[in-house]
């Protein structure tokens, strides 16, 4: 019993070792630009487009670095915006189904599925699913 708690511990701590060096640097990167005025820059010019589903300009870096890189870089980005319950839930579940895209689109070409197509449907599906739930929240 003891020895199946130390490995537990041992890779709960590896685990979280490596989350902490994607979600940091992330975090640490978008209060930057926060300070430097780069995130206004990007909120004013996606806004129009990010009230359709609900959320803040800036959430769009939440949202490109959980569709292009991966989740965890999402959550680093997510933890440094001023966000409520509400945004987090749209913006959640728009991740939650798109992430990671350039990592599984090369998965998709190794099994020889059609890329175009099933991209598409995952980013298509994210974009009505945070518009729905802007409309029911």
């Amino acid at each position: 019993m003891q020895e199946a708690i130390k490995r537990g511990t041992k890779k709960a701590w590896q685990t979280y070792l490596t989350l902490i060096k994607i979600i940091l640097p992330v975090y640490i990167g978008v209060k930057f630009l926060k300070y430097t005025g780069v995130i206004n820059y990007l909120a004013d010019f996606f806004s129009p487009a990010m009230k359709l589903v609900g959320l803040p300009g800036e959430a769009v870096l939440a949202l490109l670095t959980g569709y292009l890189l991966n989740i965890y870089g999402a959550l680093g980005v997510m933890a440094s915006l001023e966000l409520g319950v509400r945004e987090i839930t749209i913006l959640g579940t728009m991740l939650g189904l798109a992430h990671s895209l350039v990592i599984e689109a090369a998965v998709i070409k190794k099994i020889k599925g059609k890329l175009i197509p099933l991209i598409s449907l995952r980013v298509i599906t994210s974009i009505l699913a945070g518009v729905v739930l802007n409309l029911i929240l």
